[in-house]
């Protein structure tokens, strides 16, 4: 009779052992596991971006009519942290703080303000400033478009626009991160 310490070992178990003792192996030939080091140096060459409130732009026919609904507020809040959080995810980038940064005129409307983002930007330390504009075409059809400009010279460094999308308002946060996704943290991606 066997003993239950001498029985032979699953299949499974020795893909483990197997894997772990390769993992182990192969760390003195020069194989090294990422470092704090390894993501402060991420860091440094990360971009320095000012990231503004979404904004609304409202085309619907229902504009200038129906009241501003606090769903709207809640949903581009949402549009904007989720942007924040995609770009401080991908490693690429470092926020810098906007709050507080834009009143006046240009409060709601960096959209128009013929690119005073990027020096508003410049001023608070960063090297790009992003804006994000949600066009409402009707109660549930939007458009988005995230342009991301040079604090320095003004310059679009890239123009990120989605095409016609079908949700109301709560689906804002959800087309930002399609456009995050396959466009511009794509793009950067492809740029490095």
């Amino acid at each position: 009779m066997q003993s239950t310490s001498s029985r032979a070992q699953s299949p499974s178990r020795r893909w483990i052992l197997l894997i772990v003792a390769s993992a182990l192996l192969a760390l003195p030939l020069g194989m090294t596991v990422p470092s704090a080091a390894d993501s402060s140096l991420a860091s440094a060459n990360a971009v320095r971006i000012a990231v503004f409130d979404f904004e609304l732009e409202d085309h619907s026919a229902g504009s200038g009519i129906i009241a501003e609904d606090p769903h709207d507020a809640q949903y581009l809040s949402q549009a904007t942290d989720e942007a924040r959080r995609m770009l401080a995810a991908s490693g690429r980038f470092v926020l810098v703080d906007t709050k507080g940064a834009v009143t006046g005129a240009e409060a709601n409307s960096l959209r128009n303000c013929d690119g005073c983002a990027a020096a508003i930007a410049g001023r608070l330390g960063a090297e790009q400033a992003m804006i994000g504009v949600v066009t409402r075409v009707n109660r549930t059809e939007y458009t988005l478009l995230i342009r991301i400009t040079d604090a320095s010279t003004g310059a679009t460094v890239s123009n990120s626009y989605t095409n016609l999308r079908m949700g109301a308002n709560y689906a804002w946060p959800r087309g930002v991160k399609w456009l995050m996704d396959n466009q511009l943290l794509a793009d950067s991606a492809a740029a490095k």
